[in-house]
């Protein structure tokens, strides 16, 4: 973590661990090929990218989601919240692909299909007034440190790019990244841990459809914590 009032370093470097993915329906392909270049997000030479002006007129506020999945809680979002951009960062086609069959014609939703530690070092500082990470890859093993998205430089790059008092809202079931992410989080002055009680972790903020993987974690017995972060403070503390 750099020293405070020191901007991360913006990298662009792939850190992609897909494995293998299966191959997907001619018309998932199809959907991939005719309606995401429209939508994509795509890294480009700028480094300082204003989100609010990927949507004519410019969005007042931008929201993002790193690792959508299948995009229920991504569109879930643009529907309640019409007047935000919404951007979801997701690698697997798969998922994309199942995000476009059901958006129909939301036009305030916006995708970058890469890896989302370049996406999040290419933002302008302070263009996110709220990000999400929904059931992000533990990775557990000490081999895979490099990969979690609680590691240092991400938090750092979130505290770069998110407004003054913006919202950090993370659900996980699982507790060894939880652990992980509290400890980080607290290492990282800007943000505080918006909890008061037992509720406030147990519960999520606002209610939302369950995605897929939350159905399968509750049937498997594990309990959902919900962390929310509030990052206090200018760009510059």
């Amino acid at each position: 973590m750099p020293p405070s009032g020191e901007n991360p370093p913006i990298v662009k470097r792939s850190r992609l661990h897909l494995g293998r993915m299966r191959k997907l329906s001619p018309e998932r392909e199809a959907l991939l090929a005719g309606k995401l270049p429209g939508l994509r997000v795509a890294l480009g030479e700028s480094e300082s990218l204003d989100p609010a002006t990927l949507c004519e007129p410019p969005a007042r506020d931008v929201w993002l989601e790193i690792g959508f999945g299948a995009g229920e809680h991504l569109l879930h979002q643009a529907r309640e919240h019409p007047e935000c951009l919404h951007i979801g960062c997701e690698p697997y086609p798969a998922g994309v692909a199942r995000l476009l069959a059901c958006m129909g014609d939301a036009g305030n939703i916006r995708i970058h299909d890469g890896d989302a530690f370049d996406f999040l070092s290419m933002l302008r500082p302070s263009s996110i007034s709220r990000c999400y990470m929904m059931f992000p890859d533990p990775w557990p093993k000490k081999r895979h440190g490099k990969r979690r998205m609680t590691r240092m430089e991400v938090v750092g790059q979130l505290a770069r790019i998110l407004k003054k008092n913006a919202e950090l809202r993370i659900a996980t079931d699982s507790g060894t990244f939880a652990g992980w992410m509290l400890a980080n989080m607290r290492r990282c002055k800007p943000f505080v841990w918006d909890a008061d009680r037992s509720r406030d972790w147990r519960e999520p903020r606002e209610p939302y459809p369950p995605t897929r993987y939350e159905l399968k974690a509750r049937r498997c017995g594990r309990a959902v914590m919900h962390l929310n972060f509030r990052r206090s403070g200018d760009n510059g503390s």
